[in-house]
Order: structure tokens, then sequence, then C-alpha cells
């Protein structure tokens, strides 16, 4: 999944895969998360955050199934 990079001290990079819903998220330590189910408006309000880590942890954390990836995901 290709993944877009962040200006977040909390986010490096993520990515959306509109087919199947998933978003793959990159943090700053370098471990990457996809999270699934989660709609494409979550994506672009992801996108469009003033902080991109608050509205993670109030809109996507613990909220949606998630993977832990520990090869670091795809780009």
């Amino acid at each position: 999944m290709e993944r877009v990079g962040f200006d977040s001290s909390v986010i490096a990079s993520a990515g959306y895969d509109p087919g199947v819903r998933t978003l793959e998220v990159e943090f700053v330590s370098g471990e990457v998360y996809r999270y699934f189910v989660v709609p494409g408006r979550v994506w672009r309000e992801l996108r469009a955050a003033e902080s991109a880590g608050a509205y993670f942890g109030a809109h996507i954390r613990g909220r949606y199934p998630e993977e832990w990836m520990p090869s670091g995901g795809t780009r």
C-alpha cells in the first residue's frame, strides 16, 4: 500500500485502500499497523486534521480491528 508522509510528531506516514477499507499507519517509532473496515471519511479527515496524532487518538485507535505489521508493511 502506498503511504503519504505526515507532518506529525506521532504519524510518519499513512495510506488507505478504499477497495478493502484498510488504513495503514506508520508511526514515528517505525511501527506499522493496519486498521480494517475504516470508512473513507476517516481517511479524508485524518489527512485534513490539524493534528493527525490527536485525530488518530480520538477517532481511530481502539475503534477498528487492527494488525501489527512486524515487517513494516509495504510501500
